[in-house]
Formats: C-alpha cells, sequence, structure tokens
C-alpha cells in the first residue's frame, strides 16, 4: 500500500501508546481540572475540558501531518524552529513575561517548549554534519554551544526544563559518538556543578531575592523537610497517592484533585493513583517504558545517524520528562513543575512534543521502507541466481 493511503505510517507499537497516554489525559483532565478552570483560567470545567480536547485533536492532526513528511527535511526545518525560539526566548526574557510569549488574538505558549525538540534535531543535524571529526576535542566544545546557549535562556525562568534539555543533550552527544574522554571528564564537571547548585539553593538560596532563586530554595526546603500540617500541592499529592491504595477509589472520586490548582498538570499522576491506584501507575510507567524501548530499536534500526539521533533523543526527552513527574508526583523528588507528557492538560508542551512523536514516526517509516527495499532487492537476486542455474542446467 502506499504512504499516503496509509494515514497511521510508522510504528504500530509507538501509535498505541500514543493513543493510549491521550485517551488516559481525557479521562484524568476532565476528573481534575474543575478548580483551576475557575480560580486561575477563569471558565467552566466544561469549557476548559473542551480546550483540552482541542489541542489533543490538532496534535492528532500534527503528529499524523509530520509523520508523513520525510524525516531529513527535518533537519532544515527545525533547525530554524531552533533559531526562532531562542529569539522567543529571549524576548520572553527582555520583555519579563515569565515563561509565556504572548500573541495578540493568538494566545499564549511556552518558546522553551518548542526550544526543547527543536535543540534536538539542531543538535542531532549538527552531530552529523561533523560526524568526521567527532573525536577532535574541539567539536566537543562546539557541540556544546546549542546547549548550553539553550540552557541559558531556559533556566531563569525553568530550571528543572533547563536541566532536562541539558541531560537530553548531553546523552545525544554520547549517542553520537563524541571523543568519549571529553565526554566523561565533562559529566564529572556537571555532576560536580549539580551539587554545587543543589547545596547553595539548600542553604543560601532563600537568603537571595534574585530571579526564582527563593523558590527553587523552598521547593528544596519542602522536599527535604516536609511540615505535614501545611496544606500544600505536595503534601496534598502524597495524601492522593497513599488514599489510592491499590486499585483506587474509582473514576471521578477525587478529593484532593478538588482542592488543588495544579492537578490538571503537574500531580495529575498521583490524582490517577488516588482514582485508578498504584495498579493503574505501574501501567502508565509501563507504556512509558514501551515507549522508550521502541524508540531505541527503531534508532537503532535507522541506517543514517541524523536519523537515529533524532528519536534516540526525542526519546529520551519524552521519558525523563515522564520519569521526573511521576517521582515528584510520589515525592521522590522536589516539586520540578514538569508536566506529565501526553497526559496532564493540554497546551504548546502536548502540541510540540506531539511533533517529536510525529519525527519519530517519519524515521520509522523511512526504517521499513529500506527494510522492504532490500528484502525485494535479495528475493529479486535469488530469482536471478535461480533463473541462471535453470539456464546452465538446460545448455548442458
Amino acid at each position: 500500500m502506499k504512504r499516503k493511503l496509509n494515514i497511521l505510517s510508522g510504528d504500530k507499537a509507538l501509535w498505541v501508546i500514543f493513543f493510549l497516554l491521550s485517551g488516559i489525559s481525557l479521562v484524568a483532565v476532565y476528573s481534575t481540572i474543575g478548580l483551576s478552570a475557575i480560580t486561575d483560567l477563569h471558565s467552566t470545567p466544561m469549557k476548559i475540558f473542551f480546550k483540552h480536547l482541542s489541542f489533543v485533536l490538532l496534535t492528532y492532526i500534527a503528529v499524523i501531518g509530520i509523520s508523513h513528511i520525510k524525516y531529513i527535511y527535518f533537519a532544515k526545518i527545525f533547525r530554524w524552529a531552533f533559531y526562532a525560539s531562542l529569539v522567543m526566548m529571549l524576548i520572553v526574557m527582555v520583555m519579563h513575561t515569565g515563561r509565556w510569549l504572548v500573541i495578540p488574538h493568538v494566545g499564549r505558549f511556552e518558546p522553551s517548549e518548542l526550544a526543547k525538540i527543536s535543540m534536538v534535531i539542531y543538535l542531532a543535524r549538527t552531530v552529523t554534519v561533523n560526524r568526521d571529526q567527532l573525536e577532535d576535542p574541539r567539536t566537543f566544545y562546539i557541540l556544546l554551544i546549542p546547549i548550553f546557549v539553550t540552557c541559558a535562556l531556559i533556566v531563569p525562568e525553568n530550571l528543572s526544563t533547563g536541566i532536562l534539555v541539558l541531560v537530553t543533550g548531553y546523552l545525544i552527544l554520547y549517542f553520537g559518538g563524541v571523543n568519549r574522554k571529553m565526554w566523561w571528564k565533562g559529566l564529572g564537571i556537571v555532576l560536580i556543578g549539580a551539587v554545587g547548585v543543589f547545596l547553595f539553593l539548600y542553604f543560601l538560596g532563600d537568603k537571595m531575592s534574585v530571579g526564582r532563586i527563593p523558590t527553587w530554595s523552598h521547593r528544596i526546603h519542602s522536599w527535604i523537610n516536609p511540615n505535614p500540617d501545611e496544606l500544600t500541592q505536595e503534601n496534598m499529592a502524597r495524601m492522593a497517592v497513599a488514599r489510592g491504595g491499590f486499585f483506587g477509589n474509582g473514576i471521578g472520586t477525587t478529593i484532593h484533585g478538588r482542592l488543588m490548582t495544579q492537578a490538571h498538570n503537574d500531580f495529575i499522576f498521583s490524582i490517577i493513583i488516588e482514582e485508578a491506584g498504584t495498579f493503574a501507575a505501574l501501567l502508565i510507567f509501563a507504556l512509558y517504558a514501551w515507549f522508550y524501548f521502541r524508540c531505541i530499536r527503531i534508532a537503532t534500526a535507522s541506517k543514517k545517524l541524523f536519523g537515529s539521533l533524532c528519536v534516540a533523543g526525542i526519546g529520551t526527552l519524552i521519558f525523563l520528562q515522564a520519569i521526573i513527574n511521576m517521582a515528584v508526583a510520589v515525592g521522590v523528588l522536589p516539586v520540578t513543575g514538569q508536566t506529565l507528557p501526553f497526559i496532564s492538560y493540554g497546551g504548546s508542551a502536548y502540541l510540540f512534543l506531539g511533533s517529536g512523536i510525529g519525527v519519530i514516526q517519519s524515521v520509522a517509516y523511512e526504517n521499513k521502507k529500506q527494510l522492504r527495499l532490500a528484502k525485494q532487492a535479495e528475493m529479486q537476486s535469488e530469482a536471478n541466481n535461480d533463473k541462471n542455474t535453470l539456464q546452465d542446467e538446460s545448455n548442458n
């Protein structure tokens, strides 16, 4: 069947995972959107739910459309998208509008969400272009530039996203085959720096009044020294997890979700546990693990370094973000503000991560196409050999 007639081209397992996660999202957002819709979004729960539904459907269209584009073109498309995201983040920083870029009569979105996906593909392209010089230490430093520039523009307003981009970008360099000695040395420096930042925020952060440093410090203190008597998002999330047990209390029966303003976003996983139990949490974790496994399979099957790095990078980004969100929801990590991919309330994050799925599916389709062509060539070669053998026997 020709590709244009096959709407869901690519890896079938990934389509199943994506649709299952988005289906869970519709149920979970419907159950948790109430308080935030009224207090933060100044609307009704049903209107906000249908807005989320529209984002999910729009993401479906984007994923399917992107999956039908030959992935080699993404090198140029996302190169300009990366430059645009840097400019937009710079504008946000100068205008002091937090994480959001407001476009009149259109709405607002987070440029950092576009930067996450576009940086991965831009870096994959840059590694591919320099693949003959990857052992050169100077190439290693050149490849660090887009990672650090992106992080520098993200970190002032969103430390966790900056860390996520740094980890993902650095792993792409490893996947790409850069100088291993330089990579491990750099990893040591990054880990020492991370410990230093953590200690600084814990001991001195609350004494600083610069940017979001007090917020980050407070989150670390609340995580290490929680006050069970304080009615915080974190404590309510933990209570929701404890109430859920193994099989939950039933869909739509959340108590804590009705009291939390971020139940539909940062802490949606804890409400899912409250309603559907640890059993549902394990199933969701299994879906993300299955997703990452499929991405690794697709990446290793790709004959082109660019396609392989795109899939490995995007898969790592989405999987790590999911792990961080789930860890925060159950109290293993301090609050980060990371959403649960394809389950939390939709918006620019949902759409841009969805575009990453489209890129992965495009690479998966090309892998299948190349495998099919190789099999056809092998069959043709065997047919020619059989024909020649028969001719030799008839001549004899």
